[in-house]
């Protein structure tokens, strides 16, 4: 479609919020995906979960939020007492979202679960409680605060060509991870070994960051994957 701005769709989901008197069931995406994604040149909206997928055809580029833990049984295995509750519904709609995205050729970014998300759609396994593979909190060191590390970027990578660099300072919250990225090409790693960076190679842009480049107004990311709704919006 032809737009302005393009559209860029971000799934969001339902979680028990307050504001004024009231305190109810909402859809939310945290203001900083709303934040980058304008200062990128873009039209972020909102999807709930539980909706119908063709309204991707109404955008030009989907990001896949983060969030919950995805169903352990989504990969096959029980989950880890350390989980959250999983929420099937957006599991469900969230996996309809890549997968019409994917048929319309559209661009996807999967911020922290969203690649992870990505990664089970393509066959993939997670690792459930990172602490245990790792050894450390680097991943998620306070309740309810960014950490950071650096991630080293694979040179032939999509990423690579983000950031014209081998290295980057990453925003991190996230106790699980990807153990096995299936079908997708791994494009970066913590100095730990954990997967940071998913990405298809044989899409132009479709391509999973574990760390949250919106915390940090990343331009540079995304600002790349908007160019790349914005080619998609003159098709």
């Amino acid at each position: 479609m032809s737009h302005s701005r393009p559209i860029v769709a971000v799934s969001g989901y339902r979680e028990v919020a307050s504001w004024g008197p009231w305190t109810q069931a909402a859809t939310l995406v945290p203001w900083d995906y709303v934040r980058a994604l304008r200062d990128a040149g873009a039209e972020p909206v909102v999807l709930p979960p539980g909706g119908t997928p063709e309204v991707l055809r109404l955008a030009d580029a989907l990001v896949l939020a983060g969030g919950v833990d995805v169903d352990s049984h989504r990969y096959g295995a029980q989950p880890h007492p350390a989980n959250e509750q999983p929420q099937v519904d957006r599991d469900e709609s969230e996996l309809a979202l890549l997968a019409t995205a994917l048929e319309l050729d559209l661009p996807v970014l999967g911020v922290c679960r969203g690649m992870q998300l990505m990664a089970v759609a393509h066959g993939g396994r997670l690792e459930q409680h990172l602490p245990e593979a790792v050894g450390s909190d680097l991943h998620q060191p306070y309740s309810g605060t960014y950490g950071g590390h650096e991630v080293s970027i694979a040179p032939d990578s999509v990423l690579s060509g983000v950031f014209g660099a081998v290295t980057r300072e990453v925003a991190t919250y996230h106790h699980q991870g990807v153990a096995d990225p299936g079908s997708l090409r791994i494009a970066a790693r913590a100095a730990d070994g954990l997967i940071e960076a998913l990405e298809d190679p044989s899409r132009p842009f479709v391509v999973g960051v574990q760390w949250h480049p919106e915390a940090l107004n990343d331009q540079e990311l995304f600002g790349h994957f908007v160019s790349h709704a914005v080619a998609r919006a003159r098709v």
